[in-house]
C-alpha cells in the first residue's frame, strides 16, 4: 500500500507540474479561455482579472506539484489541490455536457484534448488526491523551515519568470497556427482528412389541419399545393472530425473596408505588426518609427494589423508614421497570432511566417 501511495504522490505531482508548465508557457492563452467561460455565463465583468488569475493558477499548479513530490507542507497542499481539482472537475464536466466551450484548455494550446478526456482525467485525479489525503501517513502540521523549502522557492521563481518572459517576449514554445514556418494561406484551408458533420433534413408541412413530418428524401407521393410549409429542421446525426481549419477569422480590410487579404498574402515580403489594441501606442512609438525606417531602407513594406484600425490610423499619423499601412482584422485572430501586443513578423508570399518576435526585440526580425 505504501509503495502504491508513493507512486500516486509522484504521479499526481508530476501531472500538475506538467499541466502548469504547458499553460505557463502561454498565460494569455489560459486568460482567453477563462474569458470564454465568463462570456458563456455572462460574467464579462471579471475579464480584467483573468490574466492575474491565469498567472496565479499556473504558478500554483507547478509549486503544488513540486511540494507534493517533496512532501513540503503535505496536508495543506493536498487539501488545496483537492479543492482545485474539484473546481476543474466541475468546469470540465460542464464543457463535456454542454459542449461550451469546445475545449477546456486544461493543457493549453500545445496539447489540446477532448472535453471527455479532460473530465475523465479530473475525476481520476480527484480520487487519487482524496486517497493521498485519507490514506497517506504524514502528520506534519508545521510549515517547513526555509532551508527545507528551496525546491518550492525555485519552482515559485521559475514559474513566475517563465510567465513574465512569455508576456513580454512571446511563449518559449509557440504552439499556435501563426508560429514561425507556418503558412497563413495553408492554415486557412480545411484539413485534407476533414470529415464533415452529417445532418438529416426534416420538413414539417400542414395538410387539412394536420402537421406532417418527412425527410428531404421521402416526400409524400401526393405532395402538392395543399401542403403548407411550417418549418425545416437540420438534425445532426453524426458529428464530423477535424473539420475546422487551423486559422479561422483571418481577413484584412483597408481604409475603404474592402477585403485586402489576397493582396497582402501575395506581397513578396513584408513586415506585419499585430496589435489587438492601440491604447499603448505612446510606449511603442519610438520602436515603430525605427521599424519603419529600417524597413524602408530595405524596401520592405510595413503593415499594421489591429482590431482598432481607425484609432490606429489617427495615432500613427500623429507620430507621424504615414508609411505604415493599417489594416483591420478580427480580434480573435489577432489574439491567436500575437500573444504579445504588439508582435512583429517577417512574412513572405503566401503568408509564410519567416520570423516572429515581440516588439522588444524587433531587430532580429529585419536583420
Amino acid at each position: 500500500m505504501t509503495t502504491l501511495l508513493h507512486f500516486i504522490r509522484w504521479f499526481v505531482g508530476l501531472l500538475f507540474i506538467f499541466s502548469g508548465l504547458v499553460k505557463a508557457n502561454d498565460p494569455l492563452g489560459l486568460s482567453y479561455k477563462m474569458q470564454e467561460f465568463f462570456e458563456i455565463w455572462k460574467w464579462q465583468a471579471l475579464d480584467p482579472y483573468t490574466l492575474f488569475g491565469s498567472v496565479v493558477l499556473n504558478s500554483f499548479e507547478i509549486i503544488a506539484g513540486v511540494a507534493l513530490i517533496t512532501r513540503w507542507a503535505f496536508r495543506y497542499v493536498s487539501w488545496l489541490l483537492l479543492f482545485l481539482i474539484l473546481l476543474f472537475t466541475l468546469l470540465t464536466g460542464y464543457t463535456f455536457v454542454t459542449g461550451m466551450p469546445k475545449n477546456c484548455g486544461c493543457f493549453g494550446d500545445c496539447l489540446p484534448i477532448s472535453s471527455g478526456v479532460s473530465f475523465a482525467k479530473d475525476v481520476l485525479l480527484t480520487l487519487l488526491i482524496a486517497a493521498l489525503l485519507f490514506l497517506y501517513k504524514d502528520d506534519t502540521k508545521k510549515i517547513p523551515s526555509l532551508s527545507k523549502s528551496w525546491p518550492v522557492l525555485i519552482a515559485t521563481f521559475f514559474s513566475l519568470g517563465l510567465q513574465l518572459y512569455a508576456l513580454f517576449y512571446l511563449p518559449v514554445v509557440d504552439c499556435l497556427p501563426y508560429k514561425e514556418g507556418a503558412s497563413i494561406a495553408e492554415g486557412m484551408k480545411m484539413p485534407a482528412n476533414a470529415v464533415a458533420d452529417s445532418f438529416a433534413i426534416e420538413f414539417t408541412y400542414r395538410k387539412n389541419g394536420k402537421e406532417i413530418r418527412f425527410s428531404a428524401s421521402d416526400f409524400p407521393a401526393d405532395f402538392s399545393s395543399q401542403y403548407q410549409f411550417v418549418k425545416r429542421e437540420d438534425r445532426l446525426i453524426r458529428k464530423g472530425s477535424n473539420n475546422e481549419p487551423p486559422i479561422k477569422g483571418f481577413a484584412l480590410s483597408g481604409q475603404s473596408g474592402a477585403d485586402s487579404t489576397d493582396a497582402i498574402l501575395t506581397t513578396e515580403k513584408a513586415i506585419w505588426i499585430w496589435a489587438a489594441s492601440v491604447d499603448g501606442h505612446a510606449k511603442w512609438s519610438g520602436r515603430l518609427a525605427e521599424i519603419a525606417t529600417a524597413a524602408d531602407q530595405k524596401g520592405i513594406p510595413v503593415f499594421f494589423i489591429t482590431a482598432q484600425p481607425n484609432e490606429a490610423i489617427s495615432k500613427l499619423r500623429a507620430i507621424p508614421l504615414t508609411s505604415i499601412s493599417v489594416y483591420g482584422c478580427d480580434l480573435k485572430a489577432i489574439q491567436t497570432a500575437a500573444r504579445v501586443d504588439p508582435t512583429v513578423m517577417m512574412v513572405k508570399r503566401g503568408g509564410t511566417i519567416i520570423k516572429k518576435r515581440s516588439l522588444l526585440n524587433w531587430r532580429s526580425v529585419i536583420e
